[in-house]
């Protein structure tokens, strides 16, 4: 129930607010002399969307430059992306041309150690290559005997000058690759040094050019920004003088009272030239509001005697209730001692009973045979 009121009540005072909203902005628009008198400046308006349609243009020739400038450093990105990509692949290709004509694996200096066909190549070093192999029964070699090292140190001392020749040819190659790398990766950092001063140079052109037409915006905006505030003056000029010839010919600030009467409805009068009310008005008035409050004074003592009388009829009734609960407090002690009494005489009466039984009709105790007679009946 509290969160209904206080919806209606919130809705109530939204509505009141939006009502004296509506009627503030009515009263401007009445009270605005010169919006009345001179009605609305249209050179002003015309001249803030003028401002406006140079504001919306040099914002969008700037949004262009900046995109031409964009387009401009993704094709640069491009160009740079592709060249790196061309030379990667240029390097990649002279890298596999190398393996495959200096890295060949018949050439490496560890072939001999894992070739598959060593051990067919291989001979005995105790005969010759035109000798063939006779066997451990021919007894034609012994033990530590080596026939052949004239011929192996021969042999060894040209491996180890070919592995040496292969190493100085390697280590040649090497330096020279690493020349011609470094050569590539000054002439692409030249390269990328250049373009980066070309779009830097771009990029300070077309900022020199955007601040250059940014201040010329700039200076034209201020010189029709001075020259609306000049036309603004003279025109706020004008407006007070025709202000002041109004106000001092016409009748808005004379205490005429006729002058706030609406010509079509008598009853009506002008908000915008009424001067307040009459004495007979106020007489009128203040006549209604002692009727009122004579008639809220005869109210109010009206309640104040019915509100006496609930008053005294709820003393009377509360009087009558406590003289009803002691008439029923007495009722109910009469009753207990009257209950009492007679539950006293019962006790007498049942005792009286009781003796007359144990003295007059108990007095015989039953024997055995009694016992035995009864038995025997009952069966």
């Amino acid at each position: 129930m509290y969160n209904i009121n206080q919806s209606t009540d919130t809705k109530e005072a939204a509505a009141i607010e939006a009502r004296r909203n509506r009627e503030k902005e009515r009263q401007n628009r009445f009270f605005n002399v010169r919006n009345r008198v001179i009605g609305v400046d249209v050179q002003a308006l015309n001249n803030q969307v003028g401002d406006r349609k140079r504001r919306e243009a040099a914002e969008r020739s700037k949004e262009a430059a900046y995109g031409t400038s964009q387009v401009q450093y993704d094709v640069v990105v491009q160009m740079l992306e592709k060249e790196e990509a061309d030379r990667t692949r240029r390097l990649a290709k002279k890298v596999q041309e190398f393996r495959e004509q200096k890295q060949q694996l018949k050439n490496g200096r560890e072939f001999s150690l894992w070739d598959p066909d060593q051990v067919w190549k291989g001979l005995p070093t105790y005969l010759s290559y035109s000798n063939t192999y006779p066997g451990p029964a021919s007894l034609q070699y012994f033990s530590g005997e080596d026939l052949d090292r004239a011929t192996r140190l021969r042999m060894q001392q040209g491996q180890f000058r070919y592995n040496l020749e292969r190493q100085q040819q390697e280590q040649q190659q090497a330096k020279v690759d690493e020349n011609c790398a470094d050569a590539l990766s000054n002439q692409l950092r030249l390269a990328m040094d250049a373009q980066a001063t070309h779009l830097a140079r771009l990029e300070e052109s077309c900022r020199a050019a955007m601040m250059c037409a940014m201040a010329n915006a700039n200076k034209a905006q201020a010189a029709v920004q001075a020259g609306r505030q000049r036309c603004e003056r003279q025109r706020e000029q004008k407006a007070n003088l025709a202000e002041i010839r109004h106000q001092s010919t016409s009748d808005l600030l004379t205490e005429n009272p006729q002058v706030a009467q609406h010509r079509t409805a008598p009853h009506r009068v002008l908000p915008y030239c009424w001067k307040g009310m009459t004495p007979e008005q106020r007489a009128a008035i203040r006549k209604e509001q002692e009727v009122q409050r004579s008639k809220k004074e005869a109210h109010r003592q009206a309640e104040k005697t019915l509100d006496t009388e609930w008053k005294r009829q709820t003393m009377s009734s509360a009087q009558a209730l406590l003289e009803l609960e002691e008439q029923e407090r007495e009722l109910c002690a009469v009753f207990q001692r009257g209950l009492g009494s007679f539950n006293q005489q019962l006790a007498n009466e049942q005792k009286a009973q009781q003796d007359y039984l144990n003295s007059v009709i108990y007095t015989n105790q039953p024997t055995a045979q009694y016992h035995r007679q009864f038995n025997t009946s009952s069966r």
